[in-house]
């Protein structure tokens, strides 16, 4: 009897430090994934505030296009794969559209 929970304590632990293994081996990637996903978000948010505040032609928005062009190209460069943050999905194709807010460009004629 004695024999047999010892078999148990070491399978359990064992079994433990495998799923320990895994969590931290697999913690890495998910934080490079949350790092380039918060890039992205903050850098289309940062846009969408130029355009609002500044116009979408200022050099406020221009910049905010660059900074998410290079968030983009950050995230596919490291991860191969960029946040969509409109459609709220990851895409692993490099098919991003530089021009993909033209779209504020009629919002901001609309409040003038």
């Amino acid at each position: 009897m004695r024999n047999n929970l010892g078999n148990w304590k070491i399978a359990l632990g064992t079994t433990a430090l495998a799923a320990g293994l895994t969590l931290f081996l697999g913690a890495p990637g998910a934080k490079a994934d949350n790092e380039c996903q918060e890039r992205i978000v903050k850098a289309d948010h940062r846009l969408h505030e130029a355009i609002r505040r500044h116009g979408y032609e200022s050099k406020q928005a221009e910049r905010g296009r660059e900074e998410l062009r290079e968030a983009r190209h950050y995230c596919w460069e490291h991860s191969h794969k960029w946040w969509d943050v409109e459609g709220g999905r990851w895409h692993t194709d490099r098919d991003w559209d530089d021009h993909d807010h033209d779209h504020d460009r009629d919002h901001d004629r609309d409040h003038r």
